[in-house]
């Protein structure tokens, strides 16, 4: 789950790290309040979506050399024009994709006197099993770039959970960016706030980007992503309040909602899978038979009929859909529950496009049979390079 950079900031704030003074405005009419809550003379007006590359972006439909999702303002009332000029607009950038996201929010803070810009990420590591710092001093809008051409500017390392977070941790990443001094000091106990909230509110991914060092030589955070891991947010009822539904696709929430787990992706064949493993093998053969998955769908084990029936329901409601594969193996799935779901559905919203069905495993005979006699125009298939080689013939013509 993501959450807003001003939700970010606000949680940084409760634990002591350094961020400056802002305020969240939901309506135009809001803007100009919130802005002289503010102490100047500079106010940066920031459009909150859930994606990077806002300082980049662009408008859809926006004035030639118009100014993207971050913009600097020089008094109250032209902080209020810029919030107004960009709540309800489609904000496209290199993370949103050609389709954007609409501005909804927006986040007017104190402008920072910036002598250097750097950034600081901390990383669950999939390969270690452990949470890393990743820390460059080529801050800013163009880290990616550096990414790519000189990653020796990037210092990553782990933290043994063992011993959790250490001062020489913190003086590593600041002798890496360069601090002096004081500076050190600072980032030592900055690095040990942001694992304690890293850790204590189970996050996937705190990015500041970038982190600053201001004329005053101080340490600040200017932005901040933060993700928490799904699994965990049970635990954390504050971090829950903070979600924006608005910034999901509808068909995954709806989906989250009867516990499936659903991606929406870009392809055009639909599919309904038991297990993440036989999920990403029905989408891997897809594309190796010409055609593209339009989403990863996987019911679950202990799937039954009504969440099949949302499940079939969530894919056909994608335009992009031209047709779908079911592809159940029944061990605790039982492949009559799975057909009785896709019959009810069908019965439910019609069927518009192919449907490939292919069965095996736990009553399996059963679910044939129930298949067969609905009277719904269904090509079944033998195994999974068959059904794959149907669905894409039929849909392809």
């Amino acid at each position: 789950m993501n959450i807003h950079e001003y939700q970010a900031k606000a949680l940084l704030r409760s634990y002591g790290a350094p961020v400056s003074d802002g305020r969240p405005v939901m309506r135009a009419e809001e803007a100009k309040t919130a802005a002289s809550e503010l102490d100047g003379p500079l106010w940066v007006v920031k459009a909150q979506i859930h994606a990077g590359g806002r300082g980049k972006g662009h408008f859809k439909e926006s004035d030639a050399g118009e100014k993207g999702g971050v913009r600097l303002a020089k008094s109250v009332e032209e902080a209020a024009e810029e919030a107004r000029r960009m709540l309800g607009r489609t904000l496209v950038t290199h993370q949103t994709g050609p389709a954007g996201k609409q501005v909804n929010r927006i986040y007017i803070e104190d402008g920072s006197d910036i002598e250097r810009e750097l950034y600081l990420a901390l990383l669950v590591d999939r390969s270690t099993s452990r949470v890393s710092f990743v820390c460059s001093t080529e801050g800013g809008m163009d880290i990616e770039e550096v990414a790519e051409k000189t990653p020796e500017k990037i210092l990553s390392f782990s933290v043994d959970p063992a011993t959790g977070y250490q001062p020489f941790h913190g003086r590593r990443i600041a002798f890496s960016l360069g601090l002096e001094g004081q500076q050190v000091k600072q980032c030592v106990k900055l690095m040990d706030t942001l694992y304690r909230l890293f850790m204590d509110k189970d996050m996937e991914m705190l990015e500041i980007n970038p982190l600053i060092i201001t004329d005053k030589g101080e340490l600040k955070c200017l932005d901040a992503k933060m993700g928490f891991d799904g699994n965990a947010i049970y635990r954390h009822a504050d971090i829950a309040a903070l979600r924006d539904e608005t910034e999901e696709d509808a068909k995954e929430l709806q989906a989250s909602k009867y516990d499936l787990n659903y991606i929406a992706l870009d392809g055009e064949i639909g599919c309904m899978v038991n297990g993440a493993g036989l999920a990403m093998a029905t989408m891997d053969i897809i594309k190796l038979k010409g055609a593209e998955p339009a989403n990863f769908l996987d019911v679950g084990g202990g799937a039954t009929k009504e969440k099949v029936t949302e499940a079939f329901k969530i894919i056909t409601s994608d335009e992009n859909v031209k047709g779908i594969l079911v592809n159940i193996f029944g061990g605790i799935m039982r492949c009559d529950v799975i057909a009785e779901g896709v019959i009810a559905a069908v019965k439910e919203v019609g069927l518009k496009v192919p449907l490939v069905v292919r069965l095996e495993g736990t009553n399996v005979d059963q679910g044939k049979e129930i298949i067969n006699n609905s009277g719904l125009d269904v090509i079944a298939a033998d195994n999974l390079s068959d059904a794959a080689e149907k669905i894409v013939k039929a849909v392809k013509g």
